[in-house]
């Protein structure tokens, strides 16, 4: 069976990564992958030619581009694949218009994510492609609401869960971390609480309530540091935050790391502190690696987090932004006292447990190879 898959980039994100390891992982006697890159490629491309998976770049440079849609039907049409599937708004609406033009027998479109940034143009081309598409493949409940609420048909989409896979040992400890941080440890005195944060640095993330959090959390007795790991365009407004509530001691920014496998598994705690999310990779990591996460009761977490199990979710109270912030502090605070460290350390290993048995990669693979045979074999959808 022949299936293109179409996303905008293979930079180094939730959905990209998610493409990779599905285009990697599937049986290479039952499926013939080829990556269509609309836009660029980037890191996941070496993945993919290490793995043997052809990948096309289109090179789309503006938002609206007849040429880049052009160069798309040609690398359907050259290809002939059974199946198209499209990953984002971009190659979502790009994807589908070209498989449906070029008489593509079955199409499948990715959701990944609640996004409320779309506006009314958006959803229209949303609703206008979902006549043409097969099964629409959400990764969490959260998503297909979302979609459902704005006049896609709840029937169209099938949940299949993000994977996640076991982060590479580290090969640092906790102290070398700490250290690296500029942190001074005092010889004889238990090493300070890590707070992580991994994620991309624009609004949806509110990192401004994890650092605001974090200052809160420094009139308690605690010695922790919260580590931003992760960059982005709020960077500098984030930055000049922190300086101004002076929490420079205690907010390290290191940036976009390739190795935070090492940082994750010394965290004591991870805040995910996001507006909304699909399915977060970087908490499924995180709990894969045993780390208790804190996050916003969103819907996305709440498919993660199982409260006062795996971690704790925060009310968002809607509009009162101050409450929410402060939650984060003080669930943080009781779950970092010296007399909570065994409640962590089962809720880290109850994480881990939840993630190898309901979120490996093995079973997205299965799912997704199932839900190709299903509709492989249901009869051609009228065009």
């Amino acid at each position: 069976m022949k299936i293109l898959q179409i996303i905008p980039t293979l930079d180094r994100s939730g959905a990209e990564k998610q493409m990779t390891l599905l285009a990697c992982g599937l049986a290479k006697e039952d499926f013939e992958i080829h990556v269509c890159a609309l836009t660029r490629g980037g890191p996941y491309a070496d993945d993919l030619r290490k793995a043997g998976v052809p990948l096309t770049v289109i090179g789309k440079k503006r938002k609206i581009s007849f040429s880049a849609y052009r160069r798309l039907k040609s690398v359907i049409r050259a290809f002939r694949p059974d199946i198209v599937h499209t990953w984002i708004f971009a190659a979502n609406a790009y994807g589908r218009a070209a498989a449906s033009a070029c008489g593509v027998p079955k199409i499948v479109c990715g959701e990944r994510c609640v996004d409320p940034w779309k506006e009314s143009w958006h959803l229209a081309i949303d609703r206008a492609l979902a006549k043409k598409t097969d099964v629409i493949a959400a990764n969490s409940v959260g998503v297909r609401d979302f979609y459902a609420a704005r006049g896609i048909p709840a029937s169209l989409f099938e949940i299949i869960p993000n994977a996640a896979t076991p982060l590479p040992p580290s090969r640092v400890s906790k102290e070398e971390i700490l250290r690296g941080l500029g942190v001074r440890l005092e010889p004889g005195k238990p090493l300070p609480y890590l707070i992580g944060t991994v994620a991309r640095l624009w609004p949806q993330k509110r990192i401004r309530d994890a650092i605001w959090s974090a200052e809160q959390l420094k009139f308690t007795d605690l010695d922790f540091h919260l580590v931003v790991v992760g960059d982005g365009p709020e960077r500098e407004n984030l930055l000049r935050y922190r300086d101004e509530i002076r929490i420079t001691d205690r907010v390290h920014f290191i940036g976009h790391r390739d190795d935070v496998h090492h940082f994750v598994p010394h965290f004591d705690l991870l805040w995910s502190t996001s507006e909304y999310e699909g399915l977060s990779n970087t908490v499924m990591e995180a709990m894969s690696a045993g780390v208790p996460v804190v996050a916003s009761d969103i819907p996305g977490h709440r498919e993660l987090v199982v409260p006062g199990r795996t971690g704790i979710l925060i009310p968002e109270f809607y509009g009162e932004p101050i409450r929410r912030r402060t939650e984060f502090c003080r669930e943080s605070f009781f779950l970092l006292r010296p007399e909570a460290d065994e409640t962590r350390r089962r809720m880290g290993r109850a994480a881990k447990e939840r993630i190898e048995t309901e979120f490996g990669l093995s079973q997205m693979l299965r799912r997704y190879a199932e839900l190709y045979r299903r509709i492989h074999n249901q009869e051609r959808r009228s065009v």
